[in-house]
């Protein structure tokens, strides 16, 4: 790579982290229903005088979602939200601590399958996504803050690097309990200090290197062990018993 190339490189990466960042809000928005299906979203101007992002970066994040199916464009009427092509995955909503620990309990399963997948199946441009998060995740880190959306980025990245639709699609389903248990893990390492929310971070980069280097079982363990630190985090070490009563 020239150094011409090099410096457009780290030009452009801050626009890309803004935009990602924007995607996920948008994405948070239309899966809440905040956008109803078939009506039309909030114009550009608009949306980016509300979150703050120049057109371009706005636009990068709406592209990225009519890529996804989430949206699609109408001459001169703007941007409309898409009925989804399939049933969606349904949940429960988090309602207890309980329903935060079976929410790990599942996560453990799907997400240490995904990185094996994952570790074996990806490509450079999804290698590229874990990226980017990792990046965002690493400058909010130096600034002592916990960020759900570039946390969620990452996770979501390696359900994608699956190749297997159903990874990703269950993972989408989770985004806002899978949120819960971040915000209040976030809230732990922050109450913890510096040390505990860069040893996070480390956690995730470690798994992304497996990942790179096409160590599937290095991905999965480097995974369960991530998690379940999360959850012990989270739960003091002290899990709720889950034993259905007797009848």
């Amino acid at each position: 790579m020239t150094q011409s190339s090099e410096a457009n490189e780290t030009k452009s990466r801050p626009r890309r982290l803004l935009a990602d960042k924007v995607y996920h809000t948008l994405f948070s928005r239309i899966s809440n229903g905040d956008y109803p299906v078939n009506q039309r979203m909030p114009s550009e101007h608009h949306l980016s005088e509300e979150l703050g992002v120049s057109r371009p970066v706005l636009r990068s994040a709406l592209e990225k979602l009519r890529k996804e199916g989430m949206i699609y464009a109408r001459q001169g009427a703007g941007n409309f939200v898409r009925a989804p092509s399939v049933s969606p995955v349904g949940f429960a909503r988090v309602e207890t601590l309980a329903d935060i620990q079976r929410c790990y309990e599942f996560r453990l399963n799907l997400e240490t399958t995904s990185a094996v997948l994952a570790a074996e199946r990806h490509n450079k441009a999804i290698l590229t996504d874990m990226e980017e998060a990792l990046e965002m995740m690493r400058t909010a880190t130096g600034s002592l803050v916990h960020r759900e959306d570039a946390d969620f980025a990452f996770h979501i990245a390696i359900a994608k690097a699956s190749n297997n639709h159903y990874f990703e699609t269950a993972m989408r389903a989770l985004r806002e309990h899978i949120y819960v248990g971040m915000q209040m893990h976030g809230q732990s390492l922050l109450n913890e200090g510096g040390k505990a929310l860069y040893h996070v971070f480390e956690e995730h980069d470690e798994i992304y290197q497996a990942i790179k280097n096409h160590d599937s079982q290095l991905a999965s363990s480097l995974m369960r062990a991530h998690l379940e630190h999360s959850r012990d985090r989270l739960f003091g070490g002290g899990l709720i018993d889950l034993t259905m009563p007797d009848q």
